[in-house]
């Protein structure tokens, strides 16, 4: 009997770039441009450093580049520090409607170090950037969003498996061997989201890194002919079974090369917990449209998601981290603050007396009238100290599949994001990754 990691290390493996549709390697394109975007910026925040230190001490004399460093160490710690970089500051893509994945930190940390390590071309790596991603999209899809209620950071269980396909992609791995790295990735992947509930939120950024990591040890470790379960997906102590909770298995391989999940890519536009962006949006166009100042307001009510309520209504953010998974706090910042500008983000604003006063006069609820398939969508109520009211329902934010970001709108973000360490540099950045399936040898793409 075929497994399911049987079937996808099949398709994984055999995948051709000529088979993909253009749209997808499009899609595949800006997921790699925003990441870079992601992590250069990631690479100056002080927990960033802390990665940084640890990959450089324990990886020197690699040729897999510390993204916005310009530093070259071995795969291993370049995924590592890249996959925290990229997580680093609530910036790097996802998918919608979730699947708890981070495409962006878990396919382009461990495929570009790799990529760099053996020489790759561009068509190559997006081809195995496409390879992980419909892999690791149907794994955190099979989950049915249970993971995370379990207590388990999503990203930092699936992304292990994303890592382990996009680099044995690259190290030309047999269907037989990346059966085995799927197995070996099983028990690699791991993150507790306890950090939402008191604190120490550094580590979060951490469990991408970690799964990037993962990826790289689990490709090169089966490419050496190490072994692991081929039912490390379906097993009795398996995935389905152990990281979810009434999961559907038969998501696993369903519409493999046919529905291409890469096109549900979404990309953020603020600096904070995706759960926030369409309450964020929402309070930018009640901002603007009704010249609406952060002093004005008596009250907000925001009606979202079950997992908005149980898991990002927090009124008392105690660092940075809980402040960027809050979506009080996030909303009151848009009142106060420009939440476009990842700067805006900052301990000062944690700590504005205004922003933490209207944060504590946030009410969320759960929203009776769900909107099938998209949790996203959220209903912001503001009561002003005048007596008006203003309310305005949103099903999507710039930047979701339904609303894409368009060429222009990706270099907005992708300079916004790099100036502060690229400078004048961060065009001919964008024009070189807007053309990577040009590239003849990766260790020249950045």
């Amino acid at each position: 009997m075929t497994t399911a990691a049987q079937t996808l290390a099949q398709f994984a493996t055999s995948l051709q770039y000529e088979s993909i549709p253009g749209d997808v390697i499009e899609r595949a394109k800006a997921c790699v441009i925003d990441t870079v975007g992601a992590c250069t910026y990631g690479s100056t925040l002080p927990w960033s450093k802390i990665v940084i230190g640890y990959a450089e001490q324990y990886g020197k004399g690699g040729q897999s580049t510390i993204l916005g460093t310009g530093r070259k160490v071995h795969a291993p710690m370049a995924a590592l520090a890249n996959g925290a970089l990229a997580h680093a500051f609530e910036m790097d893509c996802l998918v919608q409607p979730s699947a708890g994945v981070h495409p962006g930190a878990s396919l382009t940390a461990p495929g570009l170090a790799i990529a760099q390590e053996v020489g790759a071309t561009g068509k190559e790596f997006l081809t195995a950037v496409v390879a992980g991603g419909e892999v690791m999209h149907r794994i955190g899809d099979a989950s049915k969003q249970s993971t995370e209620h379990i207590g388990f950071h999503a990203p930092g269980v699936t992304g292990a498996f994303g890592g382990a396909v996009i680099a044995g992609r690259l190290l030309k791995l047999t269907p037989d061997e990346m059966t085995m790295a799927l197995g070996i990735a099983g028990s690699l992947g791991s993150g507790l989201l306890e950090f939402s509930k008191s604190g120490g939120g550094m580590v979060k950024r951490l469990h991408l890194g970690r799964a990037a990591e993962s990826g790289v040890l689990a490709a090169t470790l089966a490419k050496g002919g190490f072994s692991g379960p081929a039912t490390v997906l379906e097993g009795k102590f398996g995935y389905m079974n152990v990281f979810c909770h009434e999961g559907d298995a038969a998501r696993l391989t369903a519409g493999l090369g046919e529905a291409w999940k890469m096109l549900t890519l979404t990309f953020k536009r603020y600096a904070c917990h995706i759960t926030s962006h369409v309450p964020v949006t929402a309070a930018l166009e009640l901002k603007e449209k009704h010249k609406i100042n952060g002093d004005d307001i008596a009250a907000i009510i925001i009606e979202g998601s079950e997992k908005m309520f149980s898991h990002h209504n927090i009124l008392e953010p105690s660092d940075m981290t809980m402040a960027q998974y809050s979506a009080p706090f996030n909303v009151a910042l848009s009142f106060y603050r420009n939440p476009r500008d990842p700067d805006s983000f900052s301990e000062e604003s944690r700590n504005d007396a205004k922003i933490r006063a209207l944060c504590r006069n946030v009410k969320v609820m759960v929203r009776k009238d769900a909107v099938k398939n998209n949790p996203l969508a959220s209903r912001v109520i503001v009561k002003l100290k005048d007596g008006r009211e203003y309310t305005l329902d949103l099903p999507h934010f710039p930047g979701m599949p339904q609303q894409p970001l368009n060429h222009d709108q990706l270099r907005e973000k992708f300079t916004t994001i790099t100036k502060s360490v690229l400078g004048d540099k961060a065009d001919a950045l964008f024009e070189r990754l807007s053309a990577i399936e040009t590239v003849s040898n990766m260790r020249e793409a950045v």
